[in-house]
């Protein structure tokens, strides 16, 4: 059993969200604010009627409200108009298997005879005079009359349903935020509690019970006591003591202290707190068919993200994953094809690599896909060098580096270009490659065969044989004494200069990247930071 697809609408940053998640594994990755959160936090609060660890009539508030649409709605009350409140809908709907037939129909805002449940937060009809009163003078509304709303969880079938009755349960594992005092041990000891069976909580809250009864029988504790029994008429009518809080049935939850080494867990690295949550939470879910886990990779060095990714990977079994990251190390470990490229309209997924382009990304995850997956506009080029004549190109023409204007310039191996084109064609990024011509301009259209005539991927070389590469380009566009100038050398001819060039590369275009002369970038470079 699992999940097929969510949709979203007007709950906190997504607006209108349709979502499609593989089967088993869905890696979600985008731009910061763009609701990949908001995203796990409305699939579990669909399954579980929880939100923040309570119960959704007790977390309900305003800005759980799109404030797009909050506005809109606001704005046409103060002209005049009667707008309906807005809603809030969350679809999840679910694999096809017998097991799920109850929850089977075509209630649903895509009309799909499949099952699923809706959660739904809306105007309750029984609140119309209160309302009315509320609205009267349309210039004190500031915000959505959450008093006035109601929730309904119902099948597909258009049937109420609860929690409880749903097969399919989530866990979902903020590794994101490390909390301090009381609200991180609690978190730990939630997952601790789970993992322990009901005679082990009985026997640890009886044992915890008899040690705050010892607390009183001691001396010390006594002879207190006898001192503020003293204090009688004088501050209360009624005798003061002072005694552990015996209110509760399970008070050990609030007393308890989990400690690593001796160590009370909320004062070891934000590292451990984070990787420990993560499998705990994994270790205690085994009821759960899907396990949610935000940003996995906060607090954790390259070799605990490797061993955190690796323990993920084998103990997940046949739970449906979701995880939100944005380490390319963790998106290519587990697997790129696995990818869903989230955005407040929906997603995309990488399913239609080639098995190569996914077994090149598998086994080398220290490239930058994600650079190139969530930049704006990005430029390819074949190594440092020719990164760092870009950049200063760039900065020239436009009076700002490429990052500030949204342009991500990266250096990827030659062979590795065509891996990239085919992620930034299938999901249509804006992408220029600055490649050599290595004298062979029929070789090179050939490598970039189909990808000559994209609107959206551009190659740009010269088609000059006789400057093969980068530094015979440079020398071509500025001619020796400009670059003897740059350069601080003396060369007499270009054979001379040239072979200085070919040997410090990086050098030579640092100081072209460093140097205020006046420079002219080769005609193929400036096409492409045009």
């Amino acid at each position: 059993m699992h999940i097929t697809k969510v949709v979203v609408k007007n709950y906190r940053c997504l607006r209108d969200s349709t979502t499609v998640l593989n089967d088993t594994l869905s890696v979600i990755v985008g731009n910061n604010e763009c609701g990949k959160t908001t995203l796990l936090e409305a699939i579990h609060l669909a399954l579980s009627g929880q939100l923040n660890g309570r119960p959704l009539i007790v977390e309900l508030h305003p800005y759980l409200f799109n404030q797009e649409v909050v506005l809109q709605y606001i704005s046409a009350l103060r002209a005049g108009k009667k707008p309906p409140l807005p809603d809030i809908l969350i679809e999840l709907y679910f694999a096809d298997v017998p097991e799920l037939a109850k929850f089977k129909g075509i209630n649903n805002s895509l009309r799909e005879d499949v099952p699923g449940v809706k959660l739904s937060i809306e105007f309750d009809e029984a609140n119309k005079d209160s309302y009315a009163s509320y609205i009267a003078d349309p210039s004190l509304v500031r915000t959505i009359p959450v008093e006035f709303y109601s929730y309904k969880l119902r099948a597909f079938t258009d049937n109420d349903t609860t929690p409880r009755a749903i097969p399919i349960k989530s866990s979902l594992i903020d590794a994101s935020t490390i909390r301090n005092g009381v609200a991180a041990n609690r978190y730990v000891v939630d997952i601790v509690k789970s993992s322990l069976s009901n005679k082990d909580q009985v026997d640890l809250a009886l044992s915890y019970r008899l040690m705050r009864d010892r607390f009183l029988d001691e001396k010390k504790v006594a002879a207190i006591n006898a001192e503020l029994a003293k204090k009688r008429g004088s501050v209360s009518n009624k005798s003061l003591t002072i005694s552990l809080d015996t209110s509760s049935r399970t008070s050990w939850e609030t007393g308890v202290m989990p400690q690593l080494d001796d160590i009370p867990i909320t004062l070891v690295g934000k590292g451990e707190q984070s990787s420990v949550k993560v499998k705990l939470s994994l270790e205690t879910s085994a009821d759960s068919h899907l396990v949610m886990v935000e940003e996995a990779e906060n607090h954790l060095s390259h070799s605990n993200l490797n061993a955190l990714i690796e323990h993920i990977s084998k103990n997940r079994g046949n739970r449906q994953l979701l995880i939100t990251t944005h380490s390319s190390y963790v998106l290519n470990k587990l697997g790129i094809e696995s990818v869903l490229l989230f955005g407040k309209a929906g997603s995309m997924t990488l399913k239609q690599l080639t098995p190569e382009t996914k077994d090149y990304f598998l086994k080398l995850p220290g490239h930058d896909t994600l650079r190139l997956i969530l930049a704006e506009r990005t430029i390819l080029v074949e190594g440092p060098s020719d990164e760092l004549i870009v950049q200063a190109a760039f900065n020239r023409r436009h009076g700002k580096m490429p990052l500030q204007a949204g342009v991500d310039v990266i250096a990827v191996r030659a062979l590795a270009f065509k891996r990239f084109l085919e992620i930034a064609n299938l999901l249509n990024l804006k992408t220029d490659v600055v490649t050599d011509n290595d004298g062979d301009i029929d070789a090179l259209r050939e490598k970039y065969k189909g990808y000559l005539e994209k609107e959206r991927i551009k190659i740009h070389y010269d088609n000059d044989v006789g400057c093969r590469t980068l530094e015979p380009q440079l020398l071509k566009a500025n001619g020796i004494s400009v670059i003897n100038a740059i350069l601080g050398t003396q060369y007499q001819t270009d054979a001379e200069l040239l072979a200085y060039m070919e040997n410090r590369k990086t050098d030579v275009a640092l100081k072209f990247f460093k140097t205020e002369m006046p420079w002219t970038a080769p005609a193929y470079i400036e096409e492409a930071i045009g």
